[in-house]
């Protein structure tokens, strides 16, 4: 039989197990939905609880706070419900369950929790965002946001001022559906090995005049970890908000000034930051995080372009003290690129130890890059984008150790909300931002005219065409061949209400599976490595690959296994076999938009 006839014949195949696929996943879940969990849901290796009836309510204190109240908690799943009014760093450790387990890896290709990850310039991180969670952008959840444009409703701080004492209802109803365990079950399921989770400052504390809700975030943080913990799965705990805005931005919290380290509080916010990271690093030094916070983000995003640099630089110097004086010794620090070029950042900060500067890579905010057609995009993934990893990368034209915190597959800023609430979009040439110098009345579409039209961008992926498809496709495949060449990547963002492009789930079960040369095996990735690449193998090298043998294994799996494992081939096999240079060879030209 000949090779290109044996490969058609295992793509029929794989197209087969597209399906078995989608119904072993519809299985699990509707069996994890029915059964609610004969799983141990806290990774401590403890019994759980039996909820609120096995919990007498004269064990909780007369005045005790909602936080440490689980009669007060929307939530209870997987909670230690025992009261408990133990702090570390001020911080409650309510909810914890005493024990753990690190034995867990996230899939055949990472190490255990308790095992050393290793170089990262080696085996860089492959994780997503847990966004729009804990700390709110209007984006991912504009349901949350959906009130008249005139009441001003347009962050974390004002919908909190509308909404009073009804917000901590509001955002813990949020908290507790938005994002479940079956989340990093997904996440682990779908090859990826850490999640990246970003929370704001009034988890730890607030101040006279905040409308945040207190505290109600901290414990869904601390479950969330523990989730994590039970797939494998390290954290990047990102500290998304921090007192005053460091940026200005709506997903800071409070959209408009920055008071952080600028204006008449910008000291004062400043010290408030360095104190919540004074008790959240006393919280995450205990042993039992040694293994799972593999990264420590000191502060989002800081508008450098808007600071001063060399107030940051000393901002970023200090915290990084105060974290590895207070026992945080192991997992890597931090800090944001405040956009002004990485470049810039030969030099910087060298005594800190164990340290990593953090890029965000979009061509959507950039109105140079988003009226690149789909064949530049995707160039400039490959070109632009791997000169500046690998520059950064080097200390003698760059900071050293560098990740991509954030990135994503969006080609548009259509989705609604993405820019902020009300104020229109680069694409269309609608973007009106209040400050002229900002604003955007020239379409950036490809087109540059009055073509450009946001419908075919927000439309559901069902109605995709194979040739977006295929450009979704690569143009992520050559960003994570060029963020590779750093200490890894984040994808940004796990999930969303209706940005269908953003969300990582739907890029791994609809585009993947929507298109036959992209099903989760091996011998179908090979079948899309024939439509780009002439084929270069032998028999006998293609049946010795990793593909190959995982292919075969495939076919003889469980149902259970065959949900966890096909997602693992799709991420470290099929995504895995693209490079910047293979995709020369594609015809990219025909994705033009």
């Amino acid at each position: 039989m000949g090779l290109l006839t044996e490969i058609d014949i295992m793509i029929g195949v794989g197209v087969a197990l597209v399906v078995i696929l989608i119904i072993a996943i519809a299985v699990v879940v509707s069996k994890k939905n029915a059964g609610n969990d004969d799983e141990e849901g806290s990774g401590s290796g403890e019994a759980e609880s039996g909820g609120l009836d096995s919990i007498d309510p004269a064990s909780i204190p007369n005045g005790a706070p909602s936080w440490l109240n689980p009669f007060k908690w929307a939530d209870t799943t997987h909670f230690n419900l025992t009261y408990t009014a133990e702090t570390v760093g001020d911080l409650p450790v309510m909810g914890l369950f005493s024990k753990w387990d690190d034995s867990k890896a996230a899939n055949e290709f990472a190490p255990a929790l308790d095992k050393p990850w290793g170089d990262y310039a080696k085996r860089p991180a492959r994780g997503v965002n847990i966004g729009g969670w804990l700390s709110l952008e209007p984006f991912i959840t504009p349901s949350l946001f959906d009130y008249d444009r005139r009441q001003g409703i347009v962050d974390e701080y004002t919908l909190c001022t509308y909404l009073a004492a009804r917000c901590e209802g509001i955002l813990e109803k949020h908290y507790a559906t938005f994002v479940t365990e079956n989340t990093f079950k997904e996440i682990a399921a779908a090859g990826l090995d850490h999640v990246r989770i970003p929370f704001s400052y009034w988890a730890v504390q607030t101040y006279d005049g905040d409308p945040y809700v207190f505290r109600t975030s901290w414990r869904y943080l601390l479950r969330s970890i523990e989730w994590c913990r039970k797939y494998g799965l390290r954290v990047n705990l990102d500290l998304h908000g921090l007192p005053g805005s460091q940026n200005g931005w709506n997903h800071s919290g409070r959209l408009g000034a920055i008071g952080w380290l600028n204006g008449t509080d910008g000291d004062r916010n400043a010290q408030r930051s360095l104190d919540v990271h004074d008790r959240l690093s006393k919280f995450f030094a205990q042993p039992r995080y040694k293994n799972i916070i593999s990264h420590y983000g000191l502060a989002n995003e800081p508008r450098m372009t808007s600071l001063s640099v060399p107030a940051v630089l000393q901002w970023t110097e200090n915290a990084s003290k105060i974290v590895r004086g207070n026992g945080v010794k192991d997992a890597i620090i931090v800090f944001g690129d405040g956009f002004r070029g990485l470049n810039n950042w030969q030099g910087e900060l060298q005594n800190i130890d164990r340290a990593a500067l953090d890029v965000h890579q979009y061509v959507i905010f950039n109105t140079g890059q988003i009226v690149y057609n789909h064949s530049e995009k995707v160039r400039y993934a490959c070109d632009g984008w791997t000169e500046q990893t690998v520059d950064s990368m080097t200390r003698g034209t760059g900071f050293g150790p560098t990740l991509v915190a954030e990135w994503s597959q969006a080609d548009t800023d259509c989705a609604r909300h993405l820019t902020n609430v009300g104020f229109g979009n680069r694409w269309t040439g609608t973007l009106f931002t209040g400050n002229a110098s900002t604003d955007v009345t020239t379409p950036r579409c490809p087109l540059t005219d009055n073509r450009c039209d946001c419908g075919p961008a927000n439309a559901d992926a069902s109605q995709w065409s194979e040739s977006y498809k295929k450009f979704l496709k690569m143009f992520a495949e050559a960003q994570m061949s060029s963020f590779e060449k750093g200490w890894g990547w984040f994808y940004w963002v796990w999930d969303t209400e209706s940005a269908y492009v953003f969300p990582f789930f739907i890029q791994i079960y609809v585009v993947a599976n929507m298109t036959p040369e992209a099903a989760p095996n091996g011998a179908t990735r090979r079948a899309w490595r024939r439509v780009f690449c002439p084929p270069r193998r032998t028999r006998e090298t293609l049946t010795a690959s990793r593909p190959y043998r995982a292919f075969r294994t495939y076919l003889k799996l469980t149902e259970s296994a065959l949900y966890r494992t096909a997602s693992h081939v799709l991420v470290h096999l099929f995504f895995r076999g693209f490079s910047c240079q293979s995709q020369e060879s594609g015809n990219t030209d025909t994705m033009k938009i």
